[in-house]
């Protein structure tokens, strides 16, 4: 006799968490990381440890034992938050690789709105996800993507100079001491550094202009071996190259666009939508960037610059840099830039599925330590559902048969 669906499940469940077990020494930890993340998966509007513990209980006496055994957990059990990350990266990415190729990671952020001020890293900040200066913290991930499925697999909350500069409010938040300030970047690029250690697959790094007008991020890509493709600010300035590659002046890409033409622009289409197909008008010009690095201009390396003329707007508004110019064609670098879109459909899931900005605590180390289990649990619903609804074909982003064109 076959074993049912539910059988097979259950046996993935379990598989799943004994491989996740191996990296929490004592039989309290393993119980109470399956509590919590039961409770992140199940059902209810709120996923912190007092009503995970009510629900898990079911009778008073025993959920205020059970609240305090996840709080422990997470405030205050020694578990280390890295490798537990990359046991459920390996296994999602082990999923997901048996349908599509890991091919692009994502730097991206989310804000988490908050109220008070003893939170964590919790300040009056812009965040995109409310599109407004807010109250709240923020989280920079790192993701990893097929052409089908994305996946957050390392997230670090930032810590604005308001809390790396008092010393007494770190403590009070159990932020470890000597905690320095860093930027957004500079997390980004650790955890790009991270993954490449770890051997994370996958060639492109993706990220908006907040990432992409880095030279640093740039150049880190570049020595790790990857390719990147980000978006850049219209004041970026890059020497455009002639047909002989010579410089001339150093121009802003957006006064560049406005003074190109109709005709400089080639119509794609990138993939096919529930409406209608995804289509826009771009042009590609080779150039180098105009960066304070200290290198002179012609030692630098050649990139596109890809200028982006939506139907809707009156001249071209959006621009990015890639280094992908050897094996794939313009649609396909296109149909790459593009993989950024699932993002913020990834953080509405972790938020309105598994409580991801629900940790109500004040703890750095129970922020980081919720985070973990979120990740982990969407880890696993990725994988199941790559079993269950296999992509219907995958795209050959990266072949050795396509040359592009000047």
């Amino acid at each position: 006799m076959q074993p049912s669906s539910d059988e097979r499940q259950m046996s993935r469940v379990g598989e799943f968490f004994a491989r996740i077990g191996q990296h929490l020494p004592r039989p309290a930890q393993r119980e109470s990381f399956a509590t919590y993340a039961f409770g992140l998966l199940g059902d209810g509007d709120r996923k912190s440890a007092e009503p995970i513990a009510a629900r898990a209980s079911g009778e008073p006496a025993g959920a205020w034992r059970a609240h305090d055994r996840l709080l422990h957990f997470l405030r205050e059990s020694p578990w280390k938050d890295g490798p537990i990350r990359r046991e459920a990266a390996r296994y999602v990415i082990a999923a997901l690789e048996k349908h599509e190729p890991v091919t692009t990671w994502i730097i991206d952020d989310t804000g988490m709105l908050k109220q008070g001020r003893h939170s964590p890293g919790v300040q009056r900040q812009y965040t995109g996800s409310a599109g407004k200066v807010a109250n709240c913290q923020i989280a920079v991930s790192l993701s990893v993507a097929t052409a089908s499925e994305q996946v957050p697999i390392d997230c670090e909350l930032y810590l604005p100079k308001s809390w790396t500069d008092d010393p007494a409010r770190c403590e009070r938040a159990h932020i470890p001491e000597g905690t320095s300030f860093r930027t957004k970047t500079e997390m980004a690029i650790d955890m790009i550094s991270r993954a490449h250690a770890d051997k994370i697959p996958g060639d492109v790094v993706l990220a908006d202009a907040a990432y992409g007008r880095s030279h640093e991020l740039r150049q880190t890509v570049r020595k790790l071996g990857l390719d990147f493709a980000v978006a850049i600010d219209s004041d970026t300035k890059v020497f455009i190259l002639d047909a002989a590659q010579r410089t001339g002046q150093a121009v802003e890409v957006g006064w560049f666009g406005r003074a190109l033409e109709e005709r400089d622009f080639r119509r794609i289409t990138w993939r096919r939508g529930t409406r209608h197909k995804l289509t826009s008008r771009f042009c590609f010009r080779k150039v180098k960037v105009a960066q304070d690095d200290g290198s002179e201009p012609s030692e630098r390396e050649t990139v596109w610059l890809i200028l982006e003329w939506p139907d809707s707007e009156a001249a071209p508004c959006k621009f990015h840099l890639t280094s992908l110019r050897r094996r794939m064609s313009k649609k396909e670098i296109i149909r790459v830039i593009k993989e950024r879109w699932r993002t913020e459909r990834v953080y509405q899931e972790l938020k309105g599925e598994l409580g991801f900005d629900h940790f109500e605590g004040r703890s750095f180390t129970g922020w980081n330590h919720h985070v973990t289990v979120a990740l982990c649990c969407y880890a696993f619903v990725v994988a199941e559902r790559t079993s269950a609804f296999p992509p219907s074909g995958t795209w050959a982003g990266y072949t050795d048969q396509i040359e592009i064109a000047a």
